[in-house]
């Protein structure tokens, strides 16, 4: 069907905002569309889209695969299915259609997005999450959506996504078991939250898990789980709980794991703290090029909570016991890169256990002795000779999202 022209769109979108119901009155009344019913269907679903849903960028992230879309202009339209971004098959009308698209989003969000604030982070509904901005801060409008996992992904699925082996699954199965603290780094879209998820999905069935997020992203296959959402200011700037004041909450609710779903502040202080008495088994993730970026980016967060670096690097030591980095290969895949180990002695890096690329490293050997601590048996992918390849699989399958922040 030839689109008809912007200005009878436009007296369409009006008339069906503020009539409801079927398309056909109001398209009856504008003489200049003659359509059959099959078209007027067609029509009202777009126009519907462009109302109620996101526009053109609906059939895309209806998509099972799409991790994230984003938009640059009218005319480039970008999807990440999960192995890197290939451009969409979807264009809008014109700049103001774009425009109009991210006001309604952040509006559905409760936001504001205008020329006196022109850029917006927030939360749909759906759990999607968005931001805007407009120019003169950019060229076009823009905007980037970072689509939920729409489902649970065990260590089972990520083997077979290639993330990993059989082996270093079990490895990490073993790990949480063992209410070893865990933290995950990586870059944005290398599946740190995927793999949070699955990691969290081995704990025994008897703990009670709570979680404290931005956004609803952690999915987790596990019978006791509270999500803790934080909140953003409303339009008067006021009524915003952040990540660090449902940390506070959170040690009142009888946690026996506290995980946050990233690190972006102030509430590291407060996890820490947790952490350093009595509530093993805690995890997080943080954004970070490899393990031994990860102290400098916790000092970085920490300092915004007033704590000082030698402090942070002490609470780190006693309070963390794994690191896991999460990357993409040379393919665009993601896969866990490196495990590393928290060094009992503040001020030192920490330990490489293993990585994708030179098999176990020198702190191997510490991990074995506290997994015997703990009473649990060595997997086969710490015994010394086990090999290097032994940490991916040798074919990668295609990568599906389950939360890919």
């Amino acid at each position: 069907m030839t689109r008809p022209p912007e200005p009878l769109l436009e007296r369409l979108r009006l008339r069906l905002a503020a009539e409801g119901g079927a398309l056909a009155e109001p398209a009856g009344a504008e003489p200049e569309l003659l359509l059959d019913e099959a078209a007027l269907a067609e029509l009202s679903g777009e126009l519907r889209a462009e109302l109620l849903g996101a526009g053109p960028l609906e059939p895309v992230l209806a998509e099972p695969n799409v991790t994230d879309v984003l938009v640059n202009a009218a005319d480039q339209v970008y999807l990440d299915r999960g192995g890197g971004l290939e451009r969409a098959p979807v264009r809008f009308s014109s700049d103001a259609a774009v425009r109009r698209l991210a006001t309604r989003l952040a509006s559905q969000a409760g936001r504001r997005l205008d020329d006196a604030v022109p850029f917006v982070d927030a939360v749909l509904p759906d759990g999607t999450r968005l931001h805007a901005i407009l120019p003169p801060l950019a060229a076009h409008p823009t905007i980037s959506l970072r689509v939920l996992g729409r489902r649970r992904l065990g260590l089972p699925e990520l083997v077979r996504l290639g993330a990993m082996s059989e082996a270093l699954a079990e490895l990490l199965s073993v790990l949480v078991r063992a209410r070893l603290s865990l933290l995950i780094s990586g870059g944005t879209g290398t599946g740190k939250t995927s793999l949070l998820a699955a990691l969290l999905g081995e704990a025994d069935a008897t703990d009670r898990i709570l979680t404290i997020e931005d956004a609803a992203e952690l999915s987790i296959n596990h019978p006791h789980v509270v999500s803790l959402i934080a909140r953003g200011a409303n339009v008067e700037q006021a009524g915003a709980i952040g990540l660090a004041e449902l940390v506070r909450q959170a040690l009142r609710m009888r946690a026996d794991r506290l995980v946050v779903g990233e690190f972006r502040g102030a509430e590291i202080v407060e996890l820490l703290a947790a952490l350093n008495t009595g509530h093993s088994g805690g995890a997080a993730t943080v954004h970070a090029n490899s393990v031994r970026d990860v102290p400098a980016r916790l000092i970085a967060l920490a300092a915004l909570g007033g704590m000082p670096a030698e402090v942070l690097l002490a609470q780190a030591a006693s309070g963390l016991d794994l690191l896991i980095h999460v990357g993409r290969n040379a393919a665009g895949r993601r896969q866990v890169q490196q495990l590393a180990l928290w060094q009992r002695q503040a001020g030192t890096s920490p330990g490489l256990v293993w990585s994708a690329a030179d098999g176990l490293g020198p702190a191997a050997e510490e991990i074995r002795l506290r997994l015997a601590e703990a009473g649990l048996s060595c997997p086969g992918l710490l015994s010394p000779g086990f090999g290097v390849s032994a940490g991916l699989t040798a074919t990668v399958g295609p990568t599906e999202p389950g939360g890919s922040r």
